[in-house]
């Protein structure tokens, strides 16, 4: 089993920025890759970005540039920089952790999310 928890989120005006931080626990040895997913009301779930364990990213087009994924030596947790947010980041962003099973497939598991509020 692994725990993910995140920190960081908040309001921030147009332009500011945010680090959020997701901290994983348990059993870390069996994490595949951490990323960030954003969810607005009414909408599903989206990627933000991925950090494979081998050092690999992987964002998507609408944040390359302002979004920065990066973790630590320990590969138990992963951070999202955030620079020049706009009201349309403003999102509940969760954390997730794709694991891998004794036979080698990739399950996934998720924080219990954190609140980015972008508004002046």
């Amino acid at each position: 089993q692994v725990q993910l928890v995140e920190f960081g989120g908040g309001l921030v005006q147009p332009g500011g920025s945010l680090r959020l931080s997701c901290v994983a626990s348990g059993k870390t040895s069996v994490i595949n890759h951490l990323g960030w997913y954003l969810q607005r009301p009414g909408e599903q779930r989206q990627l933000v970005a991925i950090l494979a364990t081998n050092g690999n990213t992987q964002y998507v087009d609408r944040v390359k540039g302002r979004v920065t994924i990066s973790g630590n030596n320990a590969k138990d947790t992963v951070y999202l920089q955030m620079d020049n947010l706009q009201p349309g980041d403003t999102a509940v962003y969760y954390c997730h952790a794709g694991l891998r099973s004794d036979g080698g497939r990739i399950y996934g598991t998720w924080g219990q999310g954190t609140q980015v509020t972008v508004s002046s």
